[in-house]
């Protein structure tokens, strides 16, 4: 039920969500724009609750950026007999590669090295034989048996004493930052008021119960009361900070578990086949993502900045010495093209490291109109939200229809496939090459039409942003205009990928974008100087942060960036 006057997530769209929730009381207000908060604030505003969602800084800017971008069901849970996690995120990874994001989540191949002759194929074949079967209906190819031989044909960049066979399964892969805008866009087109840049700084009491939250609008300044029936924390590892603010004791404990991944070329590790190793304390995926592989991630508990956890020295060269490990050529730290660390919010049980701890979620109801929700696996938000949906229309006690979200295709899922068959004539049609179609389907899916229609009025923008760059300038503009990005680092970092996937972290094109971002949200020639500024300074930051010895050096040397500033 659409019931906004404007785009979604336009500027002008954003000004009138802050007048709105000022003068209007709604049923649900979500705080956290991660994948969770988002798929909270869609499977309220599809069963007909009116809905806000209040974000602190962009969609996915902390965790739901920041993951090994893979949905799947969690292979090595079967090793710790998590029958019940492992089937239900496979039946997730179904639903978002047949029917709600298509055009987001795709297949991807992973070798899992075997070095044991006689135990191990059966042991690891028995898992992944389980591992196809689990999740019902299968979207996926089962996997298959390889030989040494067979597996030096997809996998000729491992060292020979790096297996004696292999075993080949499929999983899927997402961009998840693009995915979680995406839900929240879904999530405003269903009615719900999506806004980021707003930052709750207390909640508000009525005796007891929690009725709202006071939230700073961090474009302006100002702040505002938002009122509301019911309260939903998706904060991920700021959960306890919510309780906090409630003035209660925390339902639940959640940690901050530190990973980081590199971003390598392609042409630097010669497989055919992403890559699934063990390590001592967890696994180390080699994922391929376009021109590019993602390689990580690393284990570690974190207690310091957690806006901008930093990777450091340590943690690259953990990652490259596991990686070369079993590599004919080894990856050198000239090699790396990107690096990103996020934060995993862990639910606290008594163990002794974060690795051992559940990727179960939990849904705490501590006081009437406060629910709390953390842990989980990306891959399960869906599953996630719909059961902290389902606390709130308990309490507030009027009939609701259950979560249809299983059925809900997400902005541009909706004849995706269709579309993606009738690529051919869609680049004859539109006059771009095919293999700008394809970019922009894998992206955009059925809302390609509305960047045909920016190209058709400015023709320029069908241009690369830079010479080496797959994105296109549209994109840029399109973020804006329909993504609710409102600042260069917006677009660069979660809108594109630029920020991992160029050598220069986006330096070449931080004034680029910032000139086509700058018309829409009214900078003058100083607040585009400002934006790149802020940008580039980050870089140097994050790039520093990386040649610091420890975690503390390295979180101190990252904070060195300046903040975004408001307008």
């Amino acid at each position: 039920m659409r019931r906004n006057t404007v785009t979604p997530l336009s500027p002008s769209y954003r000004a009138d969500t802050l007048r709105k929730l000022v003068n209007e009381e709604v049923d649900v207000l979500v705080v956290g724009g991660g994948v969770t908060g988002a798929g909270v604030a869609l499977d309220a505003a599809s069963r007909g609750l009116s809905t806000a969602l209040v974000e602190a800084r962009d969609f996915a800017a902390g965790t739901s950026s920041r993951s090994s971008k893979l949905i799947h069901g969690g292979l090595r849970y079967l090793e710790q007999l998590d029958f019940k996690l492992v089937r239900e995120a496979l039946k997730e990874r179904g639903l978002l590669l047949q029917k709600l994001a298509p055009h987001l989540v795709r297949p991807v191949k992973f070798l899992v090295p075997l070095r044991h002759r006689v135990w191990e194929r059966g042991y690891i074949g028995a898992g992944v034989t389980l591992y196809d079967t689990l999740g019902g209906a299968r979207a996926l190819p089962r996997h298959r048996h390889l030989s040494k031989r067979g597996a030096a044909k997809v996998a000729p960049g491992l060292a020979d004493d790096a297996l004696i066979g292999a075993i080949q399964y499929y999983d899927a892969q997402v961009d998840d930052a693009r995915h979680t805008m995406t839900i929240a866009r879904t999530a405003a087109e269903q009615g719900a008021s999506v806004l980021t840049r707003a930052r709750v700084t207390s909640l508000l009491r009525d005796g007891e119960r929690v009725v709202g939250a006071k939230v700073v609008d961090r474009e302006s300044g100002a702040e505002i009361e938002v009122r509301a029936k019911t309260v939903v924390a998706a904060t991920g590892v700021w959960s306890d900070d919510m309780a906090e603010a409630a003035g209660i004791p925390a339902p639940f404990t959640v940690r901050a578990s530190k990973g980081i991944h590199l971003v390598v070329p392609r042409e630097k590790i010669d497989l055919d086949t992403g890559l699934i190793l063990r390590t001592e304390k967890s696994v180390l995926f080699v994922i391929p993502w376009g021109r590019h592989w993602i390689v990580g991630t690393t284990d570690t508990e974190w207690d310091l900045d957690r806006e901008h956890p930093a990777a450091s020295r340590a943690d690259v060269d953990y990652v490259l010495e596991h990686l070369n490990a079993v590599l004919k050529t080894p990856v050198t730290h000239d090699d790396i093209e990107g690096v990103y660390a996020g934060l995993r919010p862990l639910l606290a049980a008594k163990a002794a490291a974060t690795t051992k701890l559940s990727r179960e979620h939990a849904v705490a109801h501590p006081v009437p109109g406060l629910v709390i929700v953390a842990g989980g696996k990306y891959t399960t938000y869906r599953v996630m939200a719909a059961d902290a949906v389902d606390v709130v229309v308990e309490e507030l006690g009027r009939p609701a229809p259950p979560s249809w979200t299983d059925r809900l295709p997400i902005v541009g899922a909706d004849g995706y496939h269709e579309l993606w068959e009738d690529r051919f004539g869609l680049a004859s049609r539109t006059g771009l090459p095919l293999v700008r179609v394809e970019h922009l389907l894998r992206r955009y899916g059925t809302r390609i039409w509305n960047l045909v229609d920016l190209i058709r009025d400015e023709p320029s923008l069908a241009s690369p942003i830079t010479e080496t760059s797959e994105y296109l300038r549209v994109e840029a503009v399109y973020a804006v205009s329909h993504e609710g990005a409102l600042h260069l680092e917006d677009v660069l970092t979660r809108r594109t990928r630029i920020s991992i996937e160029e050598r220069d972290r986006g330096v070449a094109a931080a004034p680029v974008v910032a000139e086509l971002m700058a018309p829409l949200l009214g900078w003058d020639s100083h607040r585009t100087d400002r934006e790149v500024a802020n940008y580039l300074a980050r870089v140097e930051a994050e790039r520093s942060a990386q040649e610091a010895p420890d975690d503390a050096a390295a979180n101190a040397t990252r904070l060195a960036a300046p903040a975004l500033l408001p307008s």
